[in-house]
């Protein structure tokens, strides 16, 4: 083992003297049988570690014919690793005593800090602060500790079972990282059941210095790790934790992402847990998903995604093939892809002519493939059926599911699976053998790891991690493959002030921008109206504008189809008593006269910035729709246009942009560049915090887009 500095070339948080520290110093030793110290101690020398090891006790004394030093003054410099058995009043002296003496690293187990609220966290960053400026790299506090497989050095404050150590010829290997221990726990007891290869579970705490971003980039790197699962409960700067995971694509290694916090309770959940603010769910998914990471819903799809991305790192883009011996799988089959945004693709003739030499004429040669009873007198017919499906060009992921038989029977069924596979061994394949409570025989088994097979017991299960590969495959294709457009410059002067802007001046920065506006202007009395009114021609409509006024139609502040001056003087009046009588304190600052627009559809097109994930921009279907029905698509900023196309086509509206039932496909492109446009605003104006436009009306394809009406916020 090597204890390297704190700090790497590239400036980045030097995990290594924490995982492989040339000695050990176990501070706040106890002589008490049973005692958390000893169970540290026992952890550590059962894995076999061969360094140095310091116990620093109070009472000083000795162990087991360990010498007890009574401080860490004591302690020789440069010591590799000091684990802080200490209680949460004594950790902050602790890291300092350990800075002195040059202590490389730290792991601290002790609670009672950020969890505990202002004054906890207060005290944590003080901690932290001690740490770093003494190039000590710190894990915790609040942690259980960790596993590193590769050296089977075990840092845990609970009595193990010992894990086994990483064999190097399995491959590469899983790396967990989780702010829980029992979910990190659970996830590597999951993985290794399978006989999935782990190189290191690490479990952060409340990350006072070292987290996720740090721990990601070191797998990056790590020869022994092919990819990451993470658990976070809170993810404290997402600039570095999308860099990292930007750092693990590079390098080829998948990171999947479970993060809690789609709903309410689980925010409160994860905030009492972590001592954390808790962050906007929907911004993280989107932003972490289009930096490289799979982010998925549950602990199931954490640990089937997991194996499956690290045996076929390549994200599929195609749909999924069936191969099956049951009519009722490839009905249930089809019933579980359509929601979760998977196909069924049709075999192409070629494929679709080579199993048909092999079928009789009841078995039909298509997608999904039911291979009948027939297979079981004929099991090659499972290695055709298995090579043909993979090998269609439109299948990108395979499952194949069986009821399970005896143990001779399945070792054959497995070994042509394995047979057919091996051919196209980049597409992600499943053998689901059924009957999921009965155990699979120990033979069936061991040979399905030798050739990591990936083996599931249910279909269900198996679908969900096949859909959830393919949708973040699909989703990196979107940005590889379409050349980024760059939109109309935003640059420029757009006259905002503080606080929420009137929809006339949110238009006129619209206008400056290349996105089109109604004709019109801005009135302070009935005559500026109707010569308004006159210059853009009739009929019209008006609009109270004051910035406070955020919904004016309920206020009676906006009326349409106003025909000539004469109406418009009436409308005038009407207009002010509406809002004197709906809000008699509110004060106008104007009335917008406007052309009537032409009927189109209505979309909506906005952005928010959020405080961790930055611009985050929504489509979807506008006006009134969009509260009624919520048919929207989220996007990060910088998205290419023609992706930004893909993502409107996956509207439930979709057929209303396409053509439907006698009405023209509206201007798509106009549409993605409106949208585009919207995207770089938010990241050349960073005071701007909101903007919706609602409606962006879209017109057939030439014609364009035009903003009915928009609201922009500033800070």
């Amino acid at each position: 083992m090597e204890n390297n500095s704190v700090s790497n070339a590239n400036n980045q948080l030097d995990i290594n003297p924490i995982l492989r520290p040339n000695s050990v110093a176990i501070i706040g030793m106890s002589t008490k049988p049973g005692s958390a110290s000893q169970v540290v101690l026992n952890n550590l020398l059962a894995g076999g570690y061969t360094g140095t090891v310091h116990l620093v006790g109070r009472s000083g004394g000795s162990f087991e014919g360990r010498t007890i030093l009574s401080s860490v003054s004591e302690l020789p410099e440069d010591v590799g690793l000091a684990i802080l058995m200490v209680p949460s009043s004594a950790v902050l002296e602790t890291v300092t005593d350990c800075v002195s003496r040059k202590v490389r690293g730290a792991v601290c187990f002790a609670s009672g800090f950020a969890e505990m609220g202002e004054e906890g966290r207060n005290q944590q960053q003080e901690i932290a602060s001690i740490a770093r400026a003494g190039n000590l790299t710190l894990l915790g506090p609040n942690t259980v500790g960790y596993f590193n497989y590769v050296d089977a050095f075990y840092v845990m404050m609970v009595q193990l079972v010992l894990p086994p150590k990483l064999d190097p010829s399995q491959g590469p290997a899983i790396a967990v990282v989780a702010q829980s221990g029992g979910v990190g726990a659970h996830i590597a007891a999951s993985l290794l059941a399978r006989g999935v290869p782990l190189s290191y579970m690490m479990t952060t705490g409340n990350e006072a210095q070292t987290g996720l971003a740090d721990l990601i980039r070191f797998f990056a790197t790590d020869e022994h790790t092919g990819a990451v699962v993470v658990y976070a409960e809170q993810i404290k700067s997402a600039p570095e934790f999308v860099a990292a995971v930007r750092v693990a694509r590079e390098h080829g290694k998948a990171v999947v992402l479970l993060h809690p916090g789609r709903s309410e309770l689980s925010q409160e959940a994860a905030k009492s847990h972590t001592g954390a603010l808790a962050g906007n769910h929907a911004a993280m998914q989107l932003m972490a998903e289009y930096a490289g990471a799979t982010v998925v819903d549950s602990l199931e799809e954490a640990i089937d995604v997991g194996q499956l991305l690290l045996r076929y790192p390549s994200s599929p883009v195609g749909g999924l093939g069936l191969v099956t011996a049951s009519g009722a799988i490839c009905g249930l089959v089809q019933d579980y892809v359509e929601p979760l945004g998977l196909e069924l693709p049709d075999l192409a003739p070629a494929q679709a002519d080579a199993l048909r030499v092999h079928l009789p004429e009841f078995l039909p040669p298509r997608n999904p493939l039911d291979l009948g009873t027939l297979f079981t007198y004929k099991p090659e017919l499972i290695e055709i059926g298995v090579s043909n499906v993979l090998a269609d060009p439109s299948v990108g992921s395979l499952l194949v599911s069986m009821a399970m038989p005896g143990p001779e029977a399945s070792l054959i069924w497995l070994g042509h699976y394995l047979n057919g596979t091996a051919s196209q061994s980049q597409k992600p394949a499943i053998f689901v053998m059924q009957n999921e409570d009965v155990p699979l025989a120990p033979e069936f088994v061991d040979e399905a790891r030798r050739k990591r097979a990936i083996i599931m017991r249910s279909p269900e299960r198996a679908i969900r991690a096949l859909a959830r590969i393919t949708k973040f495959g699909r989703r990196q294709a979107e940005l590889k493959n379409h050349s980024t457009t760059t939109p109309v410059s935003t640059s420029q002067d757009l006259e905002l002030g503080s606080g929420t802007q009137t929809e006339w001046i949110g238009k006129r920065a619209l206008k400056k921008l290349g996105i089109n506006v109604p004709k019109g202007g801005l009135a302070t009395t009935t005559d500026e109206a109707v010569r308004i009114a006159n210059a853009i021609g009739y009929p019209v409509v008006i609009k109270a504008q004051a910035s406070t006024l955020a919904h004016k139609s309920e206020v009676g502040g906006v009326l349409l189809n106003i025909s000539d001056d004469s109406a418009l003087r009436d409308s005038w009046t009407q207009l002010h008593e509406n809002v004197r009588r709906a809000a008699p304190e509110l004060e106008l600052e104007g009335v917008l006269v406007e052309a009537m627009g032409e009927r189109g559809l209505e979309l909506v097109v906005g952005a928010t910035r959020d405080p961790q994930w930055g611009p985050v921009l929504m489509v979807g279907l506008g006006g009134v729709w969009v509260e009624a029905l919520g048919d929207i698509q989220l996007l990060p900023p910088q998205l290419p246009q023609p992706a930004i196309i893909d993502r409107l086509l996956s509207l439930k509206a979709r057929k209303l942009l396409t053509g439907f039932r006698g009405t023209h496909a509206v201007d798509l492109k106009a549409v993605a560049e409106a949208v585009a446009t919207v995207g770089q605003l938010m990241l050349d104006h960073p005071e701007i915090s909101e903007i919706d436009i609602n409606p962006l009306v879209a017109y057939p394809e030439g014609r364009g887009v035009v903003a009915l009406d928009a609201l922009i916020v500033c800070d």
